[in-house]
């Protein structure tokens, strides 16, 4: 069996994927990277290999990625400042022996999207491409999960969802479902030199969204269109910084508003509005909708997103 190694092993996508190849019978072939192994030492006595490594500290990765066969490489959270994190990843996999790289990346990094994610991503594939190494490129849409269990019961609570997408329509996809596809890249032969866009199964506007929390909820979120002045001038009254900062969250909010306004932009301007069945090729199954989600956290919901 090849060694997997995972970075970020300790975030919420990182655990994900440790969860589902410990539960395959794969945990003595995880290598798990993390700036805090304490936070992971029950994965140790589940039999994975937990290693201190920071993305922000090169030298630590050598010997984090050493003896691995695959690498999992999830993208950092400070975006507009990643590449320079992702290289050293790259650098020491390369170096390491590493002959597969799948990456986390974006749904769409066409240099015309105006999204400010788009960059970290596209430069960051290409330093993959360059690397010698084969590689997977694992274009995640838009999350659902940050827009329904993060940002909903904010909507909830204020009767008011304030956006800029003017109608527009993405396909959001579970967290879980991206990892899944993750999962099966890593333990699946043919993936080599691919580029899958995991999307949800529809394409829905942010007013379809609210009409389903409506209705399923049963409260009262009226959307508001705004522009992107009025988005920063909403994120700057919650306290949410321009520029990302580590670890920080604000209102339950982890982002920075720099990069949530260019988001908004981007789907205003058709830039997210791509729905694949790649989830369903990797995986068997087909992907879980927007109104699952909410349907399966409606109690969460409905009680303040406690």
């Amino acid at each position: 069996m090849s060694k997997i190694v995972i970075t970020g092993a300790s975030g919420q996508y990182g655990r994900l994927a440790t969860d589902k190849l410990v539960a395959m019978g794969r945990a003595s072939d995880l290598i798990l990277i993390t700036r805090s192994p304490d936070k992971l030492a029950g994965r140790t006595a589940q039999g994975c290999d937990v290693r201190f490594g920071d993305f922000d500290q090169p030298a630590s990765l050598a010997a984090a990625v050493r003896g691995a066969d695959k690498m999992l490489l999830i993208s950092g959270t400070r975006v507009g400042a990643r590449v320079v994190q992702h290289k050293a990843a790259i650098a020491a996999a390369a170096a390491a022996g590493v002959g597969h790289i799948a990456y986390t990346s974006f749904v769409n990094i066409d240099e015309t999207n105006p999204a400010i994610v788009t960059v970290d991503h596209r430069e960051t594939e290409r330093l993959i491409e360059a690397s010698g190494m084969a590689w997977t490129m694992l274009r995640d849409a838009h999350y659902a999960d940050a827009m329904i269990l993060n940002a909903a019961p904010g909507f909830i609570a204020s009767g008011t969802w304030l956006t800029s997408t003017n109608g527009a329509r993405e396909a959001m996809v579970w967290r879980e479902d991206c990892v899944d596809s993750a999962v099966a890249v890593l333990t699946t032969p043919g993936h080599e030199s691919k580029a899958y866009r995991i999307t949800g199964p529809n394409r829905e506007n942010f007013a379809e969204v609210a009409a389903m929390l409506n209705d399923i909820l049963g409260c009262s979120i009226e959307l508001v269109e705004t522009d992107d002045d009025g988005m920063y001038a909403m994120f700057d009254a919650m306290g949410i910084p321009r520029e990302p900062v580590d670890d920080q969250s604000v209102a339950g909010l982890p982002w920075n508003s720099d990069d949530m306004v260019s988001f908004e932009r981007a789907i205003r301007e058709g830039f997210l509005d791509i729905c694949t069945d790649d989830v369903e090729r990797l995986t068997g199954r087909k992907p879980r909708s927007v109104r699952q989600l909410i349907e399966e956290n409606a109690d969460m919901l409905r009680g303040g997103g406690r």
